[in-house]
C-alpha cells in the first residue's frame, strides 16, 4: 500500500459495504475505481471483506493477492491516455506534428505524472478530464458554425474534472473566461449567452449533482463519515445532503493543517524543491534502497519553468495576439497562483495541472525554432528527457538500487 492509497482504498470499499465515509474531495474518482471492481466482480456487496482484508491500515502493508491491480488499473489508464490528449491539444494550437508529438512524449517521460498514475490516487482522472474539456473547447472554437456538441463535451468533462477534485474547477473557469470574451465580440450576444449558460453552467451542475446523488444512494448505511454531519443527515433529502456535504467539504479543506514532513509551498513547485516520499521497501541492512518518491523529471520540469518565465517576459511578442496561446499562459497561472491564498497543507502534486500547461507552453516556443534547427532541438529535448527519466526511474518504480546510486539521486537536501 503506497501513500494515500491507505485512504482511497478504504473509501472505494465503502461503496460495497454501504457504510458512509467522508473524504475532502468529491466522489467521482472513488466511484470510477469502485465501478471497475464491480465490473470485474472482485468486491461483491454481500462479502466486501473477502478482498484485501486490512490492506489499507498503514502504508507499506503487503496486499494478499493481485486483486489490488484492478484498483490501480483505471488511474493508470487515465495516465496513459493523457499524452494523447496533450498531443491533440497541441495540434489544435497550430503546433506542428513534430512538436505536438514532443508535447505528448514529455508527458510520457515526466516521472511524477507517471508515478501518480500508478497507484489508487485521483490526479490522473482530474488531468485527463480537465484537458479533454480544453480540447473540446478548442474544437468548438474551430467548428462552432456546424454544431454545439463540442461545447457540450467541454462543459461535461470540465464538470467531471471538478467532480474528482475541486481544483478541476479551474478548467471550467478558464473555458468560461474565453467564452465570455468571444461573446462580447459577437453580434449574437443573447444567443451565445443562452448557449453558454446551458452548456457551461446548467449541464456541469447537473453532472456534478448527479454524481453526488449516486454517491448517496450507494452509501445507505451508517458509517464513520456520519460524524462530520448533523444527527439528522440520513433524514435529509438528496438535495439537502448535497448542500450539507459540499459545505462540509469546504470547511474540512479549510481546517486542514500544514503539519506534514513533505508539504511544500506554491512558490517551490516550479523548481521542484520538495518531492514526496511515498513508500519504502528497504530492509535497512543490505546497503540497498528500495523507495518510491513523487519526484519529477528535472529536465522537463525546469525547462518548462524556464519556458513559462520567458513567455511572461515576452508576453506581447508571443501570446497577446493569439487567444489560444494566451489560454495556455492563463491556464498555467490560474491553476497555480490561487494556492497563494490557501493555508492548508499542500503538496507537489497540486502543481500538476500547471505543469502540463507549462509543457504545452514549452512546445509552443520550441515550435518557433527555425526550420533547419528543428530536428536538432527536437532530438536534444527528447534525448535529455529520456536520459533523466531513466536516471530517476528507480524512484518512480521502486526498483532496488545500491545506496550509492540512491545518494546520487538526492541532488538537494529536500530531495531525501
Amino acid at each position: 500500500t503506497v501513500f494515500d492509497e491507505v485512504h482511497f482504498g478504504k473509501f472505494v470499499s465503502g461503496y460495497f459495504t454501504g457504510e458512509y465515509y467522508f473524504d475532502i474531495h468529491p466522489p467521482l474518482g472513488k466511484l470510477i475505481i469502485a465501478g471497475m471492481l464491480k465490473i470485474k466482480d472482485i468486491l461483491p456487496r454481500s462479502e466486501p471483506e473477502v478482498l484485501l482484508p486490512g490492506s489499507f491500515e498503514t502504508i507499506g502493508q503487503e496486499f494478499p493477492d493481485n486483486s489490488y491491480k484492478w484498483l490501480r488499473f483505471l488511474p493508470g489508464l487515465a495516465g496513459t491516455l493523457l499524452p494523447i490528449v496533450i498531443f491533440l491539444i497541441a495540434l489544435q494550437l497550430g503546433i506542428s506534428q513534430r512538436f505536438a508529438s514532443l508535447a505528448g512524449l514529455l508527458v510520457i517521460f515526466e516521472n511524477a505524472l507517471l508515478a501518480q498514475s500508478r497507484f489508487i490516487l485521483l490526479d490522473s482522472f482530474l488531468l485527463l478530464f480537465g484537458f479533454l474539456s480544453l480540447l473540446f473547447f478548442f474544437l468548438h472554437a474551430k467548428y462552432e458554425i456546424q454544431n454545439n456538441r463540442y461545447l457540450l463535451l467541454a462543459g461535461l468533462f470540465a464538470a467531471l474534472s471538478a467532480s474528482v477534485k475541486w481544483t478541476g474547477l479551474g478548467f471550467l473557469g478558464l473555458i468560461g473566461i474565453f467564452y465570455l470574451v468571444n461573446l462580447l465580440k459577437s453580434e449574437q450576444k443573447v444567443k451565445l449567452a443562452l448557449k453558454g449558460a446551458l452548456f457551461l453552467a446548467v449541464v456541469p451542475f447537473l453532472v456534478y449533482f448527479s454524481i453526488f446523488a449516486i454517491h448517496f444512494s450507494l452509501l445507505d448505511k451508517e458509517g464513520p463519515g456520519n460524524a462530520f454531519h448533523p444527527p439528522n443527515f440520513r433524514e435529509m433529502n438528496v438535495f439537502e445532503k448535497f448542500v450539507e456535504l459540499n459545505t462540509e467539504l469546504y470547511a474540512s479543506n479549510a481546517r486542514l493543517g500544514a503539519s506534514h514532513p513533505y508539504t511544500s509551498k506554491w512558490a517551490q513547485w516550479p523548481f521542484m524543491n520538495k518531492p514526496i516520499f511515498y513508500w519504502d521497501g528497504s530492509t535497512g541492512s543490505s546497503q540497498v534502497s528500495e523507495k518510491i518518491y513523487l519526484i519529477g523529471n528535472p529536465f522537463i520540469w525546469w525547462l518548462s519553468t524556464i519556458a513559462v518565465i520567458y513567455s511572461i517576459v515576452s508576453l506581447r511578442k508571443y501570446f497577446i495576439l493569439d487567444t489560444k496561446y494566451l489560454i495556455l499562459l492563463i491556464g498555467f497561472l490560474t491553476n497555480w497562483l490561487p494556492f497563494i491564498f490557501i493555508g492548508r497543507a499542500m503538496f507537489l502534486y497540486h502543481y500538476f495541472t500547471s505543469l502540463v500547461f507549462a509543457i504545452l507552453i514549452l512546445t509552443y516556443l520550441l515550435n518557433k525554432t527555425p526550420g533547419e534547427k528543428q530536428i536538432t532541438v527536437f532530438n536534444s529535448v527528447l534525448l535529455g528527457s529520456i536520459a533523466l527519466f531513466l536516471f530517476f526511474s528507480p524512484l518512480t518504480y521502486g526498483f532496488a538500487i545500491p545506496d550509492w546510486y540512491y545518494n546520487l539521486l538526492a541532488w538537494f537536501p529536500g530531495w531525501k
